[in-house]
């Protein structure tokens, strides 16, 4: 019976049972017959059987909200580590501080950490950050942890369902950058809760009833 909690894991070549949907994302078609591209879960939505990947690195895409940590502080910009492939640069301009030239170390230094947006991403993968939108911010104090950027949807939850019930029930700040990098602020025993979560929902993703079982343990006294 356990078994029925599993969702089909399949490796990369493993044929896909597409019983009558279309092919979506992870998925490949050879002489008429479907195969996973990717280590991944099945999934069945609106018609398309898509794969949807157990593991990967952070790829930037213009728009998502990350947590980048400030590697070095040049006249007019910071360069941040963001949990990807390519280093990410945050200009002066694209603050809300009026910086004077050779001065960026008196607000950001090396170890900081910041809530930020991908502002661009050109052709040979170049990225820039901003900070100018509302709620983009240094974040300060608190607790960082990292997850596989894969499983963010699943801790954000539909419709921010798991986050918000993560939020509620433990009285903590969280913020989760679409690059797998999530800040928690609030009391040690309330984070560690939380950190507890989290690293459950990695580990079981892929399993039916999960929420059900995150809300038992957040309501363990």
């Amino acid at each position: 019976m356990e078994n029925s909690n599993i969702r089909e894991i399949v490796l990369p070549g493993d044929m896909v049972d597409l019983q009558g949907n279309k092919p979506g994302t992870g998925i490949y078609m050879e002489d008429g017959k479907a195969y996973s591209e990717i280590l991944g879960v099945k999934t069945v939505r609106s018609g398309y059987v898509n794969i949807i990947p157990l593991t990967g690195r952070y790829h930037p895409q213009k728009g998502d909200k990350v947590i980048g940590k400030v590697i070095d502080v040049l006249p007019s910009n910071w360069v941040l580590d963001i949990n990807a492939p390519y280093l990410a640069p945050l200009h002066v301009n694209e603050t809300s501080w009026k910086i004077d030239f050779g001065d960026t170390g008196k607000f950001l230094n090396i170890g900081d950490t910041v809530l930020a947006k991908i502002m661009s991403v050109n052709e040979v993968k170049q990225v820039w950050l901003t900070m100018k939108e509302q709620g983009l911010r240094k974040l300060e104090g608190g607790h960082i942890i990292s997850v596989s950027p894969t499983k963010v949807p699943r801790i954000i939850g539909k419709e921010g369902s798991m986050i918000k019930m993560l939020k509620e029930t433990t009285n903590t700040k969280i913020y989760i950058g679409q690059n797998g990098v999530i800040w928690i602020d609030g009391e040690t025993d309330n984070i560690l809760k939380v950190v507890g979560a989290i690293r459950m929902i990695e580990r079981e993703a892929h399993t039916i009833g999960l929420t059900d079982r995150i809300k038992e343990y957040l309501n363990k006294s």
